[in-house]
């Protein structure tokens, strides 16, 4: 039981350490993905 909290605890560290990483190229895509909707909403 301690080893899987320690593990929970390393991947919370991970996770808070590296989000911006993941928010940033997702943010990028999701910005591509409705502009893309909105063109082919406009044409």
């Amino acid at each position: 039981m301690q080893t899987i909290t320690s593990g929970y605890r390393a991947i919370g560290l991970l996770i808070d350490v590296n989000w911006e990483r993941f928010l940033f190229p997702s943010a990028v895509v999701v910005g591509l993905l409705i502009g893309a909707y909105i063109s082919s909403l406009i044409h």
